[in-house]
């Protein structure tokens, strides 16, 4: 029975069959493979196992070799010339001032080939951007435009939630994610929330979404009128996690209840001291020798009598006024008079009238 093995050329990178041949690899191992670019450097994923010939995928290409000490110190060379070769192909795209932006640059395991990733808004024209590397590099050079995820998986970077990009870590290949996804979870549609490094919405979206939609299914739906306790009411909201709804009654009461007790009618049980009647309710006063309160009320003390108001000492008697004698005034004498003339006119002639 034929065997195959996977393997992968980057950290989480999309995972590839081939065809082991005799070779005994194990999890971790670096072997070199044939691949149509040519030789690459590979890492086992699966170690290899039998398949029927039905389930062997078509084309399959074989490993040549576990990788040696010479083509591990290859591959490392190569990616010190990766470093050169992106620092000179973006002096190129800045002086020619191209609307690209370069991502990586990527040597092929011989060194037959260098890839240029790029991001852009449109189309774009790098012929003269590929015979200047040409030139200057003597090889092939292939220039590959890539999405914004894609640019995020090469890059890689720390998500809103603190920890490494899923994209760089663990997910092999990209799921389409909608913003259908947020709403089932009841997220808050703000665009910095719910996206990620590469501006597009998060991957993480579509992790629980299938779990949410199963969990709603048993839930009623928002609007749906029900009755409980014999008082109409309508569902208001969901709490998905807890499966409970909120129900909105006619005498203006907001309940929580679970989907069971909606099917049976029945209003939530009242805990005790909260909806109790108030004539069950301790009483707050009439405490025992104890100090607990006990289960009747007690009777209120008769409120005390106001007390009353100091008496205000009587007033002292008055002691009479003598009478004054008031003298009638002398009339004025004839030089008097003139004198008393002269000076208001001598007044008036100073002081003008107020209007």
């Amino acid at each position: 029975m034929p065997r195959i093995v996977s393997l992968k050329f980057r950290d989480a990178g999309k995972h590839y069959f081939f065809n082991p041949l005799d070779l005994e690899l194990a999890k971790g191992d670096r072997v070199v493979v044939e691949t149509d670019r040519g030789r690459a450097l590979a890492t086992v994923v699966v170690p290899p196992e039998e398949r029927a010939e039905d389930q062997l995928p078509g084309d399959l290409k074989n490993v040549v070799r576990i990788a040696t000490d010479e083509d591990l110190a290859m591959a490392q060379a190569n990616v010190e010339r990766e470093r050169e070769a992106y620092l000179y192909c973006q002096e190129r795209i800045q002086k020619r001032n191209m609307e690209m932006k370069l991502v990586r640059a990527e040597y092929l395991f011989d060194g037959s080939k260098i890839i240029f990733y790029f991001t852009a808004d449109g189309r774009v024209d790098f012929r003269e951007l590929v015979k200047d590397l040409a030139h200057y590099f003597h090889t092939r050079i292939e220039m590959r435009q890539i999405g914004v995820r894609d640019e995020a998986k090469l890059i890689g970077g720390i998500g809103i939630c603190g920890r490494e990009l899923c994209c760089c870590t663990f997910l092999t290949e990209f799921t389409p994610v909608s913003v259908r996804m947020a709403k089932e979870q009841g997220l808050a549609l703000n665009p910095t929330k719910i996206s990620g490094q590469c501006g597009r919405l998060l991957c993480c979206l579509s992790y629980e979404f299938e779990t949410y939609c199963g969990l709603k299914k048993c839930l009623p739906k928002c609007g749906r009128k029900v009755q409980l306790d014999g008082i109409k009411g309508e569902v208001v909201n969901q709490d998905v996690l807890r499966q409970k709804v909120q129900v909105r009654l006619e005498d203006g009461r907001s309940v929580s209840v679970t989907a069971e007790q909606i099917e049976e009618g029945k209003g939530p049980t009242p805990a005790m001291g909260e909806d109790a009647p108030r004539r069950n309710r301790p009483s707050s006063g009439g405490r025992g020798k104890s100090g607990r309160g006990e289960g009747r009320s007690q009777p209120s003390a008769k409120p005390a009598p106001p007390a009353a108001a100091p008496e205000k000492p009587a007033a002292k008697p008055v002691k009479p006024v003598p009478p004054v004698e008031t003298k009638a005034p002398e009339p004025p004498t004839e030089g008097e008079d003139a004198a008393k003339s002269s000076r208001k006119r001598s007044r008036s002639r100073r002081r003008p009238r107020r209007k």
